[in-house]
């Protein structure tokens, strides 16, 4: 999975004090999971990744009462966000690491037509076969161990 967020979050969830990301939608995704942090502007880079421990589907209320010290966001910035949401997900995230080399978008955009999403997206295999492609000229090693396991050579 591939995940878009701001630079101050991703900072955040690699230094381990931001341990739940939340979103507007329902986010179907196991425990386990394999996470990649796309950091946007101005950082524009794949910084590093974490694994899902687990995905709470609730209300936005109730999502806020179960993750508003681990969010890494306040009230006001919380409900300005779920402004108009019928559903959000709260992912909990674990084991994250931050790659000293980031892969930057345009290493991305080099080898492929990557865009990054909006909010997040399941990775296909030509994705990561794509990814795999630019970590190897400006990639961190443990991405591309990572890529190495999920991509078949």
């Amino acid at each position: 999975m591939l995940l878009s967020v701001h630079p101050r979050f991703a900072s955040a969830i690699l230094a381990g004090s931001k341990t739940v990301e939340v979103r507007r939608q329902r986010v179907a995704a196991p425990p386990g999971t394999r996470v990649l942090l796309y950091a946007t502007a101005p950082t524009m880079a794949i910084v590093g990744m974490a694994s899902i421990a687990s995905v709470q589907v609730a209300s936005p209320r109730d999502v806020w009462s179960a993750s508003r010290t681990r969010a890494g966001i306040s009230r006001r910035e919380y409900d300005a966000y779920m402004s108009g949401a019928a559903q959000a997900s709260g992912l909990t995230l674990e084991d994250p690491v931050t790659f000293e080399e980031p892969v930057p978008l345009s290493a991305l955009r080099a080898v492929g037509s990557f865009h990054p999403p909006q909010s997040y997206r399941y990775l296909k295999r030509e994705d990561l076969r794509q990814l795999a492609e630019a970590a190897q000229t400006g990639g961190d090693e443990a991405l591309r161990s990572v890529l190495s396991d999920a991509v078949p050579a």
